[in-house]
């Protein structure tokens, strides 16, 4: 009965998810959102729960815009207990914005 729950444990270590960088002004550390859909009880509409989440960014490679797949990990501090594994996809550069809406002011 213990090996089961040892087992449950090491799933839940080993949980994933899919969300996009709402921040990346901290150093090693990035914001996450995380939307979800819910039912609603009563009236059966689906609507979207966002959750922030902190994690870990060990070379500052991932910036605000970019969608990535983190996995949960020992607690790091305080409000991190996870860390970014790969990216899916590329965010807009910042560089590039700031270039267009000079050459727009011109």
């Amino acid at each position: 009965m213990k090996k089961e729950t040892m087992d449950n444990i090491k799933e839940i270590k080993n949980r994933k998810l899919t969300g996009t960088v709402v921040s990346d002004r901290m150093d090693k550390t990035r914001v996450v959102a995380v939307e979800r859909l819910t039912k609603h009880a009563r009236y059966q509409k689906f609507f979207k729960i966002t959750k922030r989440f902190k994690a870990h960014d060990e070379k500052n490679e991932f910036h605000t815009g970019d969608i990535v797949v983190m996995q949960e990990t020992r607690p790091l501090s305080r409000d991190k207990r996870w860390e970014i594994v790969q990216i899916i996809q590329k965010g807009k550069e910042k560089n590039d914005e700031s270039e267009t809406e000079e050459q727009t002011n011109l």
